[in-house]
């Protein structure tokens, strides 16, 4: 595992973990929320640095593509 692999991971469980709270949803609607949004697909691709970023800044571009149906 490369250590970019490895901030996503530990990011993808903080957004699931934000999901849960925040939404007060089960761990396979979190998950399912996040692998089906953009915002997973933009942190997939390591040239937007997204993996570098804090989870809180990230859980709002997934929060407001939640609200609005994008990333805005």
């Amino acid at each position: 595992m490369t250590d970019i692999q490895y901030m996503n991971e530990c990011m993808m469980r903080d957004l699931v973990v934000m999901l849960i709270d925040k939404y007060n949803v089960s761990l396979a609607e979190a998950l399912d929320i996040l692998y089906n949004s953009e915002t997973y697909a933009k942190l997939q691709e390591p040239r937007t640095g997204l993996y570098f970023q804090s989870p809180v800044y990230v859980f709002d571009f997934l929060q407001r593509e939640l609200e609005h149906g994008k990333i805005s």
